[in-house]
């Protein structure tokens, strides 16, 4: 079978500047922050289309789920063209005390008929807790990568370090590697990696995690945005692109502080497509 082609993510450069606007039950309680009032499917579906509509046409790809809006987005076509769109095909259940503590392949996001509609792309995200047997996030990996390549969609994993339930000392930034070299090999065809240091440490620190994430993994990797703040995420990007990522699929770091605004249409319209548009810049000047 003929490999899938990343372009229909990347932008002419060769870089991806992906967006998200995924997130589930974190992104209600972001929206519960700023009101008093519970916050109900439709308003959390409402600014999932919102954000789509209005930051696809600066994107090459958006991630989107089934839970909230992927369906509702190809029905009202809120995808702007030369966009791709990503669908979420992860499930996630709280447990453990965390709110994303369990997660499965989404088995109400048949392949086919996705790719039927449009989709390019399928999203897995994938926990990785140094205490857990590996066996069953390896396959679960193998399995999505499989079920991807079958329909002709591209493969997009995000594992992310998670701390280990035996309540032993835990070091984040070793997850982050761990996972990426007992993962990041299984034939994704993009891999969705967590910023060293969030961000937070000095260049040199950053870029020697990011040098050794690309020595582990195999084939293009790019960064989200969750926990890194939205004025150090852009040299963020700078940093990992320069030892060898390929641009960004984010979201946080684009739009969350427009919610909360007194104005969140016109807060995405301007200070949201600027970010965006600044963060494009930053993977084209790199990535080649």
């Amino acid at each position: 079978m003929s490999p899938v082609d990343l372009s229909v993510l990347q932008r002419p450069s060769g870089a991806f500047a992906m967006l998200a606007v995924d997130q589930r039950e974190a992104m209600r309680n972001m929206l519960a922050e700023h009101q008093n009032a519970l916050v109900s499917d439709d308003t959390v579906r409402a600014f999932k289309l919102d954000a789509a509509r209005i930051l696809s046409p600066y994107a090459s790809g958006v991630l989107i789920d089934k839970q909230f809006a992927l369906d509702q987005a190809i029905a009202a076509d809120v995808v702007a063209d030369g966009c791709g769109l990503i669908a979420a095909a992860d499930h996630f259940e709280s447990a453990h005390g965390e709110l994303v503590g369990e997660v499965t392949i989404d088995r109400s996001v048949d392949p086919a008929k996705y790719a039927a509609l449009g989709v390019r792309a399928l999203k897995l995200l994938v926990l990785y807790r140094p205490d857990e047997a590996p066996e069953k996030r390896i396959d679960m990996v193998r399995e999505f990568v499989e079920s991807c390549r079958l329909n002709g969609l591209i493969s997009i994993i995000e594992p992310l370090s998670r701390k280990p339930l035996n309540g032993e000392d835990f070091d984040w930034n070793a997850g982050i590697q761990a996972a990426a070299a007992e993962l990041g090999s299984l034939g994704a065809d993009l891999y969705k990696a967590e910023v060293p240091f969030h961000g937070q440490a000095p260049e040199e620190a950053v870029r020697r995690a990011c040098a050794q994430l690309t020595t582990s993994i195999t084939g293009p990797w790019v960064v989200l945005s969750s926990g890194v703040p939205e004025d150090i995420f852009p040299d963020a990007v700078k940093w990992a692109c320069l030892e060898g990522a390929s641009g960004f699929l984010a979201g946080r770091a684009v739009w969350a502080s427009c919610i909360g605004t007194p104005d969140v249409i016109g807060a995405i319209e301007t200070d949201a497509v600027d970010r965006l548009k600044r963060l494009c810049d930053v993977v084209d000047g790199i990535v080649s």
